[in-house]
């Protein structure tokens, strides 16, 4: 199946984060410090899609608290969720989609982030 571009989010993702990158290190840092400098925490967020890495299952409900740490997201970008274990979680961005309440630039920060990711790119 093709995947549908979108000029304009590819323009912005090219010329606005991953501008000056040049490997996929520097392009896991250029994400991780768009990521970190607009998304807005606390946010709520519906997980979208189930992971053999993740324990969320579609359609669960997630308070989405901080990015992980830069060495967490070598990867891919980790955010930090409450769990019921008395202890914060990292899952993956990729899996989640902003709630309704959610800001504006955090909400086109994430679904910049879930394109990319379906476009097949990594890092």
């Amino acid at each position: 199946m093709a995947k549908t571009k979108s000029p304009e989010r590819e323009e912005r993702i090219a010329m606005e984060i991953i501008v000056d990158a040049h490997d996929s290190e520097e392009v896991a840092m250029s994400w991780y410090h768009y990521l970190d400098d607009v998304l807005v925490f606390p946010f709520t967020a519906t997980c979208t899609s189930e992971r053999a890495t993740s324990p969320l299952q579609k359609g669960d409900y997630v308070d989405v608290l901080e990015l992980a740490d830069a060495d967490e997201c070598g990867h891919e970008i980790l955010v930090m969720i409450r769990s019921d274990v008395k202890r914060r979680l990292a899952i993956p961005l990729a899996q989640l989609k902003p709630g309704g309440d959610t800001g504006k630039a955090t909400a086109e920060a994430v679904a910049d982030w879930r394109y990319w990711v379906k476009q097949g790119h990594e890092f």
